[in-house]
């Protein structure tokens, strides 16, 4: 005769044994990129934060606790209020700058010749060029007396002007500089989407009856979306991120019209020593980057019904 607990465990399901745990020699690649990550990206994260909530000053004896005294001042900070809307403006014309002429001159160049290759690394040239030595070229050429943009409008019989010294023009000639030095790489991403195109789409387009301007706006526009998407993006949190041009060109003036938070939180954190100062603007700017980016990201996603 069987008994009970002979028949449920019987009919019980087999318990598994279970596998040893094997090491991956993988973790071993990544473990230096790894390393290197946490020192220099995460602990620098967490020390700023730390950093913000109090008065650390380089050489002081102690550290206050200020808990969020940092953000308070900041609020009311007018010269860091002046450098955010530097910042947003600069970042909107050169972000939509770019994205124009990059996507335009795609247009144009996508079929591969000889004198459009030369042309696509005539214009890419700019992006490869250090952001300093851009400043300082483009420094030379807006100078007011030995400038060639002055001389080019004095031989079309125009006055020319002091651009970087002018508190109306310093900020433009900023922007027009930072739309030169990027749109070169808008151009590359949105020239292989231009080529990525089905070429039966636009040939029914055609077929339909669509014009030039039409097979752009409901064939190509859409099919390069996500490049578009990501040439916004990245351009974005490069603008955002403005120093290197605005510092060797202008020093943050005249009279403070060109200073971006970047050039600011130097000028707390390693001019004026408020590290702790500093370290509450670079989280602010942290935080503006990220809702911008994740905005982008929602508003330009692409979807399967697109």
């Amino acid at each position: 005769m069987v008994t009970l607990d002979e028949s449920v465990a019987s009919t019980s399901t087999p318990v598994r044994a279970r596998r040893p745990v094997r090491f991956n020699p993988a973790y071993l690649f990544v473990a230096p990129a790894l390393v290197l990550a946490v020192v220099f990206i995460l602990w620098p994260i967490v020390q700023s934060g730390w950093m913000s909530l109090h008065d650390w000053t380089i050489g002081a004896d102690s550290h206050a606790w200020l808990g969020f005294g940092n953000f308070v001042e900041l609020w009311h900070d007018d010269r860091f209020w002046n450098a955010l809307r530097v910042t947003l403006v600069y970042t909107v014309f050169v972000v939509a700058g770019q994205i124009l002429v990059g996507l335009a001159l795609a247009q144009w160049l996508r079929r591969t010749t000889w004198y459009t290759m030369l042309l696509r690394s005539a214009f890419f040239f700019p992006t490869i060029a250090s952001l300093a030595v851009t400043g300082i070229v483009w420094k030379f050429l807006l100078d007011p007396q030995i400038g060639l943009v002055n001389g080019w409008l004095g031989n079309l019989g125009l006055e020319g002007t002091a651009w970087l010294q002018d508190t109306a023009l310093a900020l433009p000639a900023l922007i027009a500089v930072g739309i030169w030095k990027n749109f070169g790489f808008s151009m590359i991403v949105l020239l292989a989407a231009v080529q990525g195109v089905r070429a039966d789409l636009v040939e029914a387009a055609k077929l339909d009856g669509a014009n030039a301007v039409q097979r752009f706006r409901h064939v190509t526009l859409p099919a390069v979306r996500p490049a578009l998407l990501f040439t916004t993006v990245i351009g974005t949190i490069n603008a955002l991120q403005l120093f290197d041009l605005n510092y060797v060109m202008t020093g943050g003036g005249p009279v403070f019209h060109t200073e971006s938070i970047v050039m600011y939180l130097y000028q707390r954190g390693f001019v004026d020593f408020r590290l702790g100062y500093a370290s509450a603007i670079a989280w602010v700017l942290f935080l503006l980057i990220l809702v911008v980016s994740v905005v982008q990201l929602r508003t330009l996603r692409y979807r399967d019904d697109d």
